[in-house]
């Protein structure tokens, strides 16, 4: 945990040009247009997770496939981990508002296309073509993000995107988990609703001022970051990376644990993915007063805490309110932790370069998302659920006791 360290050293070292007020952020239409953006990240994932054990059995005379419907939640990411670099570098030299339009576009058009496709195959080709939509939409909006505001601002608006994405993910997915009670098929009619963003981001975004003012040369490759803060950026990716990983056995394993244990998958998994995003969003609203008070290290320990908690107890505890309480705090726990890369990131960045940034941060996320399951559901065939849980309730233990240390040594 150095490098959180090194990096909260050189963030209170540095000066804000931008600072809004709370009110003035919250009244802004840029701040809602990149929040309603935000929220696609969940959506573009784990909206048809209510869907696939009905698409399992949809497609029952499909080979592996169990395992194919699984990897459906995160195909996208697949594709992201290999688009998003180049997405970012085009959004240093091309531009971030006409990325980010084509990119809304895209997702609509791709995450709904599960409502026609014939086969299965064809579905999980869909969702790779997600992937690369979710690129263009989360590099520019990482980026305007650091564009538009610093300081205070910027950490606010860290808080309220990872809000953003649990709030919409719990509407999402509610809404995922009636429609697939009907069809399996009927969660991917939710992908169609970005399209009523478009007008929001044609009216609210324009290419940042300072692009334009500064004149920035456009960052070049990952050289051109600066050895500097080019360690501690990769070490925070790496971290995000592994949390992801750990955290997305909810919304890819907890179908089938909950049909394992003998509840409805559709409804049950509906419930549950929903109270985990309800939770997240309301302690994301108070990361940047958690994050004021402890500090960003002792941010990580509290949420680490918190999600080992809630790992602990869906692993001893077979009764459905058990999985329940444990997706409350897992979810809150993972909230409070996100906002800080990339409040830490964007804060260390050059101005040049936050293209760039905003693709390996959120490559780090997709990258855990596509880990998880390749890594859990081997385990889960050899040791069951609850060890598997258990073993993720030690690991993210194990994080919250580092970052405990980092915290002590900062003070």
């Amino acid at each position: 945990m150095r490098f959180l360290l090194e990096i909260c050293k050189r963030k209170q070292a540095m000066s804000s040009e931008m600072i809004v007020d709370r009110g003035a952020v919250l009244r802004d239409p840029r701040a809602l247009a990149l929040l309603f953006a935000a929220s696609l990240t969940t959506m573009a994932n784990a909206t048809i997770s209510p869907a696939l054990g009905g698409l399992s059995e949809l497609f029952a005379d499909h080979p592996n496939a169990r395992f194919v419907t699984t990897l459906l939640v995160p195909a996208p990411s697949l594709t992201f981990i290999f688009c998003a670099p180049l997405a970012g570098l085009a959004a240093d030299r091309l531009g971030r508002r006409w990325l980010l339009l084509i990119g809304i576009l895209l997702f609509a058009i791709t995450g709904s296309a599960g409502l026609y496709l014939p086969d299965l195959t064809s579905i999980l080709m869909s969702r790779l073509a997600l992937g690369l939509a979710v690129a263009m939409i989360m590099t520019s909006q990482t980026a305007l993000l650091g564009d538009y505001y610093e300081g205070t601002a910027l950490k606010r608006l860290a808080g309220l995107q990872v809000s953003a994405r649990n709030f919409g993910g719990f509407t999402f997915i509610t809404l995922a988990g009636w429609l697939a009670a009907t069809s399996p098929r009927l969660p991917f009619a939710v992908y169609a609703l970005p399209v009523l963003l478009l007008l929001l981001v044609c009216r609210a975004i324009a290419e940042p001022a300072i692009r334009r003012d500064r004149a920035a040369a456009p960052c070049q490759s990952l050289v051109s970051l600066g050895e500097k803060w080019l360690g501690p950026m990769m070490g925070l990716a790496a971290l995000q990376m592994g949390t992801t990983a750990l955290f997305f056995i909810m919304p890819t394993q907890v179908p089938f644990l909950l049909e394992a244990r003998g509840y409805d998958s559709a409804s049950g998994t509906g419930m549950v993915l929903g109270a985990l995003t309800l939770a997240g969003g309301l302690a994301a609203l108070a990361y940047h007063r958690a994050s004021g008070r402890f500090g960003e290290v002792g941010v990580f320990a509290i949420g680490y805490v918190l999600m080992a908690l809630g790992f602990a107890g869906i692993a001893s505890r077979p009764e459905f309110a058990a999985t329940l309480a444990g997706a409350v705090a897992i979810g809150l726990g993972f909230a409070l932790v996100m906002p800080n890369f990339v409040a830490l990131a964007l804060t260390i960045a050059p101005a040049q370069c936050r293209g760039v940034v905003g693709g390996i941060l959120t490559t780090s996320v997709f990258v855990g998302q596509v880990v998880s399951p390749f890594a859990t559901t081997p385990m889960i065939d050899k040791v069951g659920y609850a060890w598997t849980y258990a073993a993720a309730a030690g690991l993210v233990l194990c994080l919250a006791m580092a970052s405990s240390v980092a915290a002590l040594l900062r003070r």
